[in-house]
């Protein structure tokens, strides 16, 4: 039996949520942080938004409610959503203590924040508090420095979770989560983790699409490891589309923040027309689903392989000190925003369902807990509210810690785990077939479970997304695991998930829009979609 790792708390990401949860641990126990590439290569890293608060004198934390509660479209839990806004200026003030550096306003006599503040699509007051325009870099390079200096906490780079360990020892009626199998991509040998708590902070799955503004790591593995083990997942089919992304052959997944628009940026056709006047009246300012899915329509009337976001009545003193790195970007690319409209294209973006937990970021499954994007609170119902993501990773790190905290005395340590067996399994000489099934399920995905949808197109998606699992459990059962083959599985179930979430929902709401059910249906479809695997547990989480 090899050497087994052990740890009061292991934590499986490194985004805001999971970084912020292992500096509020490390003080009161051992913690383990698991990262699949470096450190601050996930999706944190690359926000350019910022954080919302209800910061000024002319906002509420009543108004972000509301706000709140319209984007989400009848399935935000009110509850939480008070919750959540309520620690907002704690959570604000925290980050400052950690030494994140927001910008600050040019003239405190407008508004009683010494912050300056953006406003967003569908809020009603300036209450994003940002580092310029590259809020998320900010957050997590200071977070960064900060687990990196704390004794308490190891660091586990390019290190790739396989599957979660459940035991039945712990508790007569329930399993509990007890650890992990990791794969050391360096090393390319699979490790156990054993651990008190086990916490979930891996993030979304913008990868299951063709065209996305997340990273590569974005795969949905937390998503997939939970369902597994029978964790509920709720609300899959809720999938956010940025209505901005930069359409260049060298941008890749280049995001064009909500703040242009904010700031007062037009969507314009090719021929300079804005069009956006003919589907809401907040026009640019709608939430993100109605722009993206005005964009989409553009495109497709048209023919045309984007549209315009246009900037060049600002001055350019104005764009360069309020997006510096958007501005430099585009200009490396023969872009000056200050001048040029910029081309963009609506990309997958965010996550709004996932892992059911509680307030206390607690799953269906004893020990285990899931933060961030991986995770269904309630906050974001059918749409989430532009940079109200970043404060929920935030708030639920700090609900979590206080419980982790208080039980952690009262937890034993589990007993040693069976080691990974890889005694019948070969080296593959084919990972052709794991680079073309990641590519099918990208695109099938962005073709038929998209920004609109139909019945029919489902049903497609869902008959080559069970093809391709067979083909992936196959493959899996007999050649030896690779980062690829990893993030392929957990692709392919979280595509099932999204697809048969979308399948349940005979309406269009939020997010969801199918042209098969075009309305809304509040008698019938008001409530979430609960996705049960035949392994789902009883459990006080949330509904």
């Amino acid at each position: 039996m090899h050497d087994q790792l052990e740890y009061d708390v292991l934590i499986i990401g490194s985004g805001a949520a999971g970084l912020s949860l292992a500096l509020k641990l490390a003080d009161h126990s051992n913690v383990a942080v698991l990262s699949k590439n470096a450190l601050i290569e996930g999706a944190t890293f690359y926000a350019q938004g910022g954080v919302s608060a209800a910061l000024d004198k002319h906002d509420s934390i009543e108004s972000h409610v509301q706000d709140t509660l319209a984007a989400g479209v009848g399935l935000c839990d009110p509850e939480i959503v008070h919750f959540v806004v309520k620690h907002a200026q704690e959570s604000i003030g925290w980050l400052v203590d950690m030494g994140v550096d927001f910008t600050r306003s040019n003239d405190p006599s407008k508004s009683s924040s010494t912050f300056h503040l953006h406003r967003e699509g569908g809020h009603s007051h300036r209450r994003v508090i940002h580092a310029a325009d590259a809020t998320g870099k900010a957050i997590e390079t200071t977070l960064e420095s900060r687990v990196r200096q704390h004794k308490n906490i190891e660091l586990f780079e390019h290190h790739i979770a396989v599957d979660l360990i459940i035991s039945n020892k712990f508790l007569k009626d329930k399993s509990r989560c007890i650890g992990a199998y990791v794969l050391d991509d360096a090393e390319k040998n699979v490790k156990v983790f054993r651990a008190r708590n086990v916490v979930l902070a891996t993030g979304g799955a913008g990868k299951v699409y063709l065209y996305t503004s997340n990273p590569d790591s974005c795969t949905g593995d937390g998503i997939a490891m939970a369902s597994r083990i029978g964790c509920r997942i709720v609300n899959m089919e809720f999938i956010q589309f940025h209505p901005t992304c930069l359409y260049h052959p060298m941008a890749k997944s280049f995001l064009i923040s909500e703040a242009l628009r904010g700031e007062g940026a037009k969507l314009i056709l090719n021929d300079g027309n804005n069009f956006m006047e003919r589907y809401d009246s907040r026009q640019e300012l709608a939430p993100r689903d109605i722009v993206a899915r005005a964009i989409d329509y553009e495109m497709k009337r048209l023919g045309s392989d984007c549209v315009y976001l246009d900037i060049s009545h600002k001055s350019k003193e104005f764009v360069e000190q309020h997006f510096p790195n958007i501005f430099k970007r585009c200009l490396e690319l023969g872009i000056n925003i200050a001048t040029d409209p910029i081309p963009v294209v609506p990309a997958a973006h965010y996550t709004c369902g996932g892992v059911i937990v509680n307030k206390n970021g607690q799953t269906d499954i004893p020990g285990l807990y899931a933060i961030g994007e991986v995770s269904y609170t309630g906050l974001h119902g059918a749409n989430r509210m532009a940079s109200n993501s970043l404060l929920e990773c935030f708030v639920f790190a700090h609900s979590a810690f206080k419980h982790i905290k208080q039980t952690l005395p009262e937890t034993k340590m589990p007993e040693k785990i069976s080691d990974w067996d890889e005694s019948r399994v070969t080296d593959s000489d084919e990972e052709v077939v794991v680079s073309h099934n990641w590519d099918e399920i990208r695109r099938f995905m962005w073709d038929y479970v998209g920004i609109v949808r139909t019945t029919k197109r489902l049903h497609r998606a869902h008959h080559r997304v069970k093809l391709l699992q067979s083909e992936i459990s196959e493959y899996y059962g007999n050649f030896r695991i690779t980062k690829d083959l990893i993030e392929l599985r957990n692709l392919a179930t979280v595509a099932e998930l999204i697809i048969e979430s979308a399948l349940q929902r005979k309406e269009s709401r939020g997010l969801h829009y199918t042209a098969d059910f075009p309305a809304m249906d509040d008698i019938n479809s008001l409530k979430n979609t609960i996705i049960r695997t035949k392994n789902t547990v009883k459990s006080d989480a949330a509904a």
